[in-house]
């Protein structure tokens, strides 16, 4: 069995389940504007490919002129907001652990806000620590473009062919793809299976339990 030497993962729907503190922002930041709010469902079928993008979504078709406004106020609105209710999925902090102690370099790569990104692996994930987490930034490209996941394996030590990336969405395979990581769907997520398997996962897990057993850390 071949043997993968980092682990790499998505934020949203993977590690954490953040859709509640994502949904409270969205709707204070469309009732900031008069606009109707979104159900929860509806914002996580948004999420995904960064927060403008959610903005367009979540904006009345209309009003989609008022995005870099609503986005201003939504930013605002998460950063008070983004730790309030997000919590580690079931088995999450247990498979961290393990890989963890075995040595395994670990690294958090996701179109959520940086601020969000590194808070929340601060303060929800700790005592876990990352060789690198990557948010969304200003002049980086967003996934699926591989830049930004190349640079968090290089700070891992590791080279693409050595990384399994793990992630709940179509945007996740497809930057495993682009990297040269093993893509690695969860269906614990935001996204059903049928989107993880549409876009070429090379492993779908439905636990993170399940993830030691298929794949080989060393």
């Amino acid at each position: 069995m071949k043997i993968y030497r980092a682990a790499i993962f998505d934020l949203d729907g993977t590690l954490t389940d953040t859709l509640e503190d994502l949904h409270a922002a969205v709707n204070e930041m469309l009732v900031q504007f008069n606009f109707p709010t979104r159900t929860l469902d509806e914002v996580r079928r948004f999420v995904g490919n960064g927060a403008r993008n959610l903005m367009t979504r979540a904006l009345p078709a209309d009003k989609i002129n008022f995005v870099d406004e609503a986005l201003a106020v939504y930013n605002e609105c998460y950063a008070r907001h983004c730790t309030d209710k997000v919590k580690p999925y079931a088995g999450i902090p247990e498979l961290l652990e393990t890989l963890s102690v075995k040595k395994i370099p670990l690294g958090i790569c996701t179109n959520k806000q940086h601020f969000a990104a590194v808070a929340i692996a601060e303060k929800i994930l700790a005592p876990i620590k990352f060789a690198q987490v990557s948010g969304d930034e200003p002049n980086l490209p967003r996934k699926p473009d591989p830049t930004r996941p190349l640079a968090v394996m290089k700070s891992c030590g590791v080279v693409p062919e050595e990384v399994a990336y793990f992630g709940d969405t179509a945007v996740d395979m497809n930057t495993a793809h682009n990297a040269g990581f093993l893509s690695v769907g969860v269906t614990w997520g935001f996204r059903p299976r049928s989107e993880l398997v549409e876009s070429g996962a090379e492993i779908i897990v439905d636990s993170p339990q399940e993830i030691l057993s298929r794949i080989n850390f060393g």
